[in-house]
């Protein structure tokens, strides 16, 4: 069948944003002035579970009122597709950004125009950085207290180190917010009502505009009062992209017209060069319509990005694919999910076509897989097809072997797509079924889960036995069980939350461990000397050979290498994972009749305990990002309490009439935080934590860690 809807027509884009900055409300708006709704759900109107928002429907996200799932939608705008992922703000999802990031052309960032650039903002910027994805800025909630259009632009200049091309300027603020002027055409939005159903007036843009619509605050009319600076310097950004039109805007004097602005800011948010930003209120309907016809004019199609790049069986680029219905189908697996309707693949289709019934390949694991039934998905519902082209986001129903970050091709032209990168787990809790009798179900069920989410981790606690379950936070692994009961119908119950501590070397020392054994007949001999030296931190483990003479044949270094790989997992002090360091195989001895691969094995495991030890072992514990958010009253309170937690305070920023308190702090002492700082702070505090990096532990810390370990030396 033809294709529906041109490849140049798609837009396949992202809603991205710290926690409550309005992701969820936009969309909702979106799908109602695109005509795929009739109603407009509110998140507030959510928490009793009889309404839902389209995109977060699941139980989890209306009692929380927070998006846990990334949901696809899709809408058409002015003959546009718009493909559209709606995706969670808070950090314990943020491997819902990642993937959702990796597949996708484009990106709307939405800020709370109190807060402006928030932790996870900036974490999810810095996402869109990695995968070069183009994005336009949304700034909210202008009609909020303490709103300041402003002071968000010149946070996304300095926070993010992004250029700002500023499209819009709003028309008064908090109570007073009446619209925008569009300094592209040079005309003034007004609306006069906050129903969904109302049209704003277009106004031209004089001197007298403030006056005319009894705007008082002195802030929004000094704003108002630099138009002509806003658009000057909006004209000079642009003009960057086009030397023609430049040389005449200089010779002449006379501004360029509209289309030639909005051609130059298309061309400059494919390159990144800038990003346009527009402001609004969603939840007050206004703005939403305009910031859609950003969407279409500057975000790119799937034929204005680069081809997806191909790599070999290291990730080394070695080709490109280009979106186009006539190259090999070749599609990445960016998701699984299990729904009602089985499991669910989500398939960002790059390249070619595929039809129901089509068998393809999945590369990666070397499978086929049969493709039986595709879907479209509309938050939770699906709407079935006959085929799937380049540039789709599509589920694939009830794929048995392909799991996130697969790439799906023709099997006649076989490629690799470039894989996607997840997050470590920093947090673990032993997790077992309320009943006995559910072990099996429990089972199957936490298997499903950790095969749709890449950040959680399954393993066996090898001196206790437990199953444990490691995620990115408390609130990451809670919603994970709660999600097994609610999905698979059986409950489990959470031990203390454990730190994924880590260890290291601080100290390079070389190390020579002889394995002999003789137990009548043929014995057991490996000799292997090793050099241990120190990394720089989040390094990572590296095997070198360095053997020379043949000392050590070369068809047992590659065991010499598995050894150390599988004994740095088990560290010498408190038994966790060793890394930031390199072994360096030097010398060794080997015997013609008791060596062999498995004698240079168990050499290497023990040279690695032995040596290590000699290294100067030290334990490393997660440190947090941490800003806390509170009132000026109770900072210092606040203060004071992070310096107890073994906290470093970095700094303080104004976040509207709040203060932000940045710091970092070990996980360990985080657990519980919330409920100290709703009692500290009369319930007017808020937090919000990530990941930053791996510092080592205190000695006398470390000494009780060590100590309940039962490992010390």
């Amino acid at each position: 069948m033809p294709r529906s809807t041109p490849l140049d027509d798609i837009r396949n884009i992202g809603i991205i944003a710290h926690v409550d900055a309005g992701k969820t409300t936009t969309t909702e708006r979106i799908l109602y002035y695109t005509g795929r709704k009739h109603t407009i759900v509110d998140i507030h109107d959510t928490k009793d579970l009889k309404s839902s928002t389209t995109t977060d429907y699941l139980e989890q996200e209306q009692k929380r009122g927070i998006t846990i799932q990334s949901a696809a939608v899709s809408c058409f705008w002015k003959d546009k597709k718009i493909n559209l992922i709606d995706t969670p703000g808070h950090v314990d999802f943020t491997i819902e950004v990642n993937r959702s990031l990796r597949v996708l052309d484009g990106a709307v960032v939405v800020f709370d125009g109190v807060a402006g650039v928030e932790p996870q903002t900036e974490t999810n910027w810095r996402l869109a950085d990695n995968y070069n994805v183009p994005r336009m800025c949304y700034v909210n909630k202008m009609d909020r207290s303490g709103a300041s259009f402003s002071r968000c632009v010149d946070m996304i200049r300095k926070r993010l180190g992004a250029t700002p091309a500023v499209i819009q300027l709003p028309l008064g603020s908090e109570d007073n917010f009446q619209g925008m002027i569009d300094l592209v055409e040079m005309k003034a939005y007004v609306w006069f009502s906050e129903e969904k159903d109302s049209q704003w007036e277009i106004w031209d843009v004089t001197d007298d505009l403030a006056d005319k619509l009894k705007i008082t605050n002195a802030y929004d009319r000094e704003l108002l009062s630099k138009v002509g600076e806003y658009r000057a310097e909006l004209i000079d950004t642009c003009l960057m992209q086009d030397d023609a039109a430049m040389e005449q805007y200089l010779e002449s004097g006379e501004e360029p017209s509209p289309a030639v602005l909005k051609e130059c800011l298309r061309l400059g948010t494919l390159k990144g060069d800038f990003t346009p930003v527009l402001c609004g209120s969603s939840y007050k309907n206004k703005g939403v319509q305009q910031l859609l016809d950003a969407v279409v004019a500057f975000l790119p199609s799937p034929t204005d990005v680069e081809a997806i790049k191909t790599v070999d069986p290291d990730g080394n680029p070695n080709g490109e694919r280009k979106s186009s219905d006539d190259e090999p189908f070749a599609g990445l697996a960016f998701k699984v999910i299990n729904d009602k309707y089985g499991s669910l693949t989500f398939v960002r289709v790059y390249s070619g076509v595929v039809a129901k019934g089509t068998s393809l390949l999945n590369t990666t694991r070397g499978k086929r897989e049969r493709i039986g039934r595709i879907v479209e998905m509309f938050a939770k519902e699906a709407n079935d097809l006959e085929e799937a082209r380049a540039g789709d986001i599509v589920a694939f129903v009830s794929l048995a072997e392909t799991d996130t970050g697969d790439t799906l091709c023709d099997a006649t032209a076989p490629v690799v797509l470039e894989r996607m990168r997840f997050p470590d787990p920093v947090i673990s809790v032993s997790v077992e079924p309320k009943n006995r009798a559910d072990q099996d179900k429990f089972g199957a069920a936490i298997g499903k889960m950790v095969r749709a989410d890449p950040s959680l981790r399954l393993e066996t606690d090898r001196d206790t036995g437990q199953t444990l379950l490691r995620g990115m936070g408390e609130l990451h692994l809670e919603v994970t069980l709660d999600r097994m009961r609610t999905e698979f119908g059986v409950e489990g119950v959470m031990g203390r939350p454990q730190v994924a501590y880590r260890e290291t070397i601080t100290k390079t020392v070389e190390y020579t461990y002889t394995h002999k054994k003789q137990t009548g007949g043929s014995g057991q001999f490996a000799e292997v000397k090793v050099r241990f030296e120190p990394k720089e931190r989040g390094a990572g483990f590296s095997f070198v050979d360095k053997v020379v003479g043949g000392t050590v044949p070369r068809e047992y270094i590659p065991s010499v290498g598995k050894g150390l790989e599988v004994q740095k997992e088990d560290g010498v002090l408190a038994g966790y994972p060793t890394v930031d360091f390199e072994a360096t195989l030097l010398d060794g001895k080997y015997h013609e009749v008791d060596s062999n691969a498995l004698t240079f094995e168990i050499a290497a495991k023990a040279c690695f305990r032995e040596g290590i030890r000699t290294a100067g072992p030290i334990l490393l514990e997660p440190v947090m990002k941490v800003e806390v958010v509170v009132p000026d009253d109770y900072l210092g309170d606040v203060i004071g309490d992070i310096n107890r937690r073994r906290g470093t305070v970095l700094g303080q920023l104004e976040r509207g009439h709040n203060i932000a308190v940045e710091s970092h702090v070990p996980l360990s002492e985080m657990f519980g935080y919330i409920g100290q700082l709703r009692g500290m702070t009369s319930g007017r505090g808020s937090y919000t934590m990530e990941f930053s990096h791996y510092d080592p532990v205190p000695k006398n810390v470390a000494d009780e860690i060590i100590a309940k370990s039962g490992k010390a030396a």
